[in-house]
């Protein structure tokens, strides 16, 4: 294996290689825990088998995102800023379905997505129509670690609340350590 000296080499050669021009932007439109809801993620995670290769998610960076927009001029974030302005309805959201995806991502998925965020999603598709390529297809889910090949969820049932009472559009910064910042909140 790597010594942890030469992990952290590889890392930052790698995120640096990522890195878009101090003039471009990497954004989402998402949706971000309050305190107990990110307490009641780590506590789940902490619940599960990880094989010596996952990668956790920090907890500042635990999101829902409900559309990835992609690295973007950063004049243009003016204009997305009034165009996500879109109504607004509060809903819960119930996770309880954990998973491993393509091998690679653990994820927790609520069973049933409210009819709320929904339209949400829906209305922000459509108010970024003509600004943004954004994919219709969307699985609401939190990544709870990567590299998680192997890692099992833990048995019995879950069920984290999440209380959604607004949403934000975020630059994900992607320099050591990467960190989001919150470029505007709705409602």
């Amino acid at each position: 294996g790597l010594t942890p000296l030469l992990r952290r080499r590889m890392v930052g050669r790698m995120s640096r290689a990522r890195l878009p021009p101090p003039e471009l932007a990497r954004l989402f439109v998402g949706l971000l825990p309050e305190e107990e809801v990110r307490d009641a993620l780590l506590r789940h995670v902490r619940a599960w088998h990880w094989p010596v290769t996952a990668v956790p998610t920090r907890r500042g960076r635990l999101h829902l995102t409900l559309h990835f927009l992609g690295v973007l001029p950063r004049e243009a974030i003016a204009g997305l800023v009034q165009r996500l302005a879109v109504p607004f309805e509060p809903c819960e959201l119930r996770l309880e379905r954990p998973a491993v995806w393509r091998g690679e991502h653990a994820v927790i998925c609520p069973q049933a997505v409210p009819a709320a965020l929904m339209a949400l999603h829906a209305r922000l598709q459509r108010a970024l129509a003509g600004a943004v390529a954004v994919p219709s297809r969307w699985q609401p889910h939190v990544t709870l670690a990567r590299h998680a090949r192997d890692a099992r969820p833990p048995t019995g049932p879950v069920c984290i609340r999440w209380p959604v009472e607004g949403y934000v559009l975020v630059e994900s910064d992607l320099r050591p350590p990467p960190s989001y910042r919150v470029v505007a909140a709705y409602p």
